[in-house]
């Protein structure tokens, strides 16, 4: 399903895994002790442990980016990761085409290396990366993050990487700085879309400085625990897990901290369809079709239902008071 919006020209319009023996075991275990009122803090731990070891299976594609496990509230959602395939073969990436299965054919078109990204704007400590000593700045975490699509679909994605806050930090945003500015590499000879009439080149979005701080607002390098393929937006990207995933940068060139409020690639398009905030919000629809269910990409079958989107996709108790005192259906 494409987005369609004026300035566009384009249409936008299972059965139960059986349960392995050892996490069946670890289930029985469980409600035992929940039985026996002695359950507390295993439950935490188990449920952790469990989460994590979805993660654990790479699919030995490309070079490994192990993550420790994180400490970040929020970081590590309990539902079933979508797999591999799914993930890499169905996604947004207009650079390399405007159908779901453009980007994998067509992105290994991307040069990632060699690869730079600069730091410019209201900072003390303006610079340019490269991506070698971007990835160790900070020490790698796995995150398994919901992902919900503007377009009504969602996945479970295990990435790698860090709090974009701890770059933030190293580059020191001066006192006037309030929103970031993440523009997307728009090489029309190794991106074959770039320079198409869907949107207005590069890529660009943005956040306004507190959710650029917020710990759960990812710099990722990798995902199930390899480096980022080309078509998921190698080698680095944002992930924002409260927002549409359109707010999510690909293949990051440049960071921009600035005083005023930044245009948007989708915003620009369509402003009465897509705001800046764009959080994940079950009760303001989109103009053209409700966001109060989604599809959860690999639970397709035909008696499939839809799932409920969850406000702030899962995470308003981690960011809800980021809005406090905001009036969400106008600021969208």
């Amino acid at each position: 399903m494409l987005i369609k919006t004026d300035h566009s020209g384009f249409d936008h319009a299972v059965p139960s895994d059986i349960t392995p023996q050892g996490v069946y075991q670890q289930r029985r275990d469980l409600i035992k002790l929940m039985a026996t009122g002695a359950a507390g803090a295993t439950i935490a731990s188990w449920a952790g442990r469990e989460a994590l070891a979805q993660a654990v299976i790479k699919p030995g594609k490309l070079a490994a980016l192990p993550g420790a496990k994180s400490g970040v509230a929020g970081a590590v959602t309990m539902e079933k990761v979508t797999d591999y395939k799914d993930v890499t073969s169905y996604n947004n990436f207009y650079e390399f085409g405007t159908d779901k299965s453009d980007p994998a054919k067509n992105a290994h078109t991307l040069v990632t290396k060699p690869w730079t990204v600069a730091i410019e704007g209201l900072v003390k400590q303006p610079r340019t990366y490269a991506i070698e000593d971007l990835i160790k700045l900070s020490a790698q975490e796995e995150r398994i993050y919901r992902l919900r699509c503007v377009e009504g679909w969602s996945m479970v994605i295990p990435w790698v990487g860090y709090s974009l806050a701890e770059l933030i930090k190293k580059v020191e945003p001066l006192g006037n700085a309030k929103y970031v500015e993440f523009i997307t590499q728009a090489d029309p000879k190794t991106m074959p879309f770039v320079g198409s009439r869907v949107l207005d080149w590069p890529y660009v979005e943005a956040l306004r400085m507190d959710e650029a701080m917020h710990p759960l607002t990812l710099l990722s390098f990798g995902m199930y625990g390899e480096v980022l393929p080309n078509q998921s937006g190698a080698p680095v990207r944002l992930v924002v897990p409260w927002k549409y995933g359109f707010k999510s940068g690909k293949s990051i060139v440049k960071i921009r901290f600035t005083d005023k409020e930044p245009r948007t690639a989708w915003n620009k398009a369509a402003a009465n369809e897509y705001g800046f905030y764009s959080n994940v919000n079950p009760s303001v629809d989109h103009p053209r079709w409700s966001q109060a269910t989604e599809r959860r990409i690999g639970e397709d079958g035909l008696f499939a239902k839809k799932r409920k989107t969850l406000m702030f996709n899962g995470y308003e108790a981690q960011v809800g008071q980021l809005y406090a005192g905001m009036d969400l259906k106008k600021f969208y």
